[in-house]
């Protein structure tokens, strides 16, 4: 991997971390619901007008919308609605490594290296030291749960994708912000009501609507458009395990943001907690690339033999 592509991923790592602290200040004016459904709407109006749909099957268009759309962002928004700081929603939504690996193992029979799963029971570790510590210090643990909640729904979002098998990836990332907004625009009025939605759009000229509509303007174009794109592009030129383990600068640079800009503050359990989820993420994904390349050099040794004895029997 170049310099180059090196610093493209950084700088999406970058993008992603500070998409926290966009989602926190579109949240100071908007209910979560109603932001969740506006989030994809912004996107899948233009994916319908000027967007080929991909070659993909259909159910994994809606798999892939409903859990890395619908269910990921209807809990994560939930979460830091009701209390669950940007920093820590960084860290904590990075559970959805585990729980992939997991489903893949479940559902996919996908096989798993012991030293992967060693890596995979730290990170877990670390998410039930942060899960404890927010018991531990009176601070609701609603919040840590909603988040974990939606840590699993991008769980579900990565089995759809991977069963989708796109070589198409923008544009199943567009299509798939199809699938929220209108269920998420119902949920909006049955939970959130008519005069809620009304009133977050009063004061969009002051300073806190202002940051609002700029957080949001943040999420839909560099987080989704920028970075996605960016990230598929990488992911297109280099080796999976490559890129990937870059995704884990994103906790460190959304807690580092929000300490900055928010003054947020963890505590010394949540910070071993979250060097422990770091860790085990990082580890297990390193493992799993190295499985991947030993699998595909059995592939190949074997297939090259062939070919030598069939040369030698000519």
């Amino acid at each position: 991997m170049s310099f180059k592509h090196c610093l493209l991923a950084a700088s999406v790592a970058i993008m992603w971390g500070l998409n926290f602290l966009a989602i926190d200040l579109s949240l100071e004016q908007f209910p979560p619901f109603l932001l969740v459904a506006m989030r994809f709407a912004l996107l899948a109006i233009p994916a319908l007008l000027f967007v080929p749909k991909p070659d993909v099957r259909l159910r994994w268009i809606i798999g892939y919308g409903l859990g890395f759309g619908l269910l990921q962002f209807l809990f994560l928004y939930w979460a830091m609605d009701a209390g669950m700081p940007a920093g820590l929603a960084s860290l904590v939504l990075q559970a959805s490594g585990p729980f992939t690996v997991l489903l893949g193992m479940t559902f996919l029979r996908e096989k798993v290296r012991g030293s992967q799963m060693v890596f995979l029971l730290v990170a877990m570790a670390g998410l039930a030291v942060v899960g404890w510590q927010r018991f531990d210090s009176h601070a609701s643990i609603l919040p840590f749960l909603l988040t974990l909640a939606g840590a699993f729904g991008w769980a579900i979002g990565n089995i759809c994708n991977r069963q989708a098998h796109t070589t198409e990836p923008i544009k199943l990332t567009m299509w798939m912000s199809v699938v929220p907004p209108v269920p998420m625009f119902l949920l909006s009025l049955a939970v959130e009501g008519p005069d809620r939605i009304g009133d977050s759009f009063h004061g969009l000229a002051t300073p806190t609507g202002l940051w609002a509509i700029a957080g949001l303007i943040y999420t839909v174009v560099v987080a989704t458009i920028i970075g996605s794109g960016v990230w598929s592009w990488l992911m297109s030129r280099n080796p999976a395990g490559v890129v990937a383990p870059f995704s884990m600068l994103v906790p460190v640079v959304g807690m580092s943001a929000a300490f900055v800009v928010f003054g947020e503050r963890v505590s010394i359990g949540e910070l071993c907690g979250a060097v422990l989820v770091i860790i085990g993420v990082l580890g297990a994904g390193l493992k799993a690339a190295k499985g991947a390349r030993i699998a595909a050099a059995e592939v190949v040794v074997p297939m090259g033999a062939e070919v030598e004895d069939s040369l030698k029997a000519g």
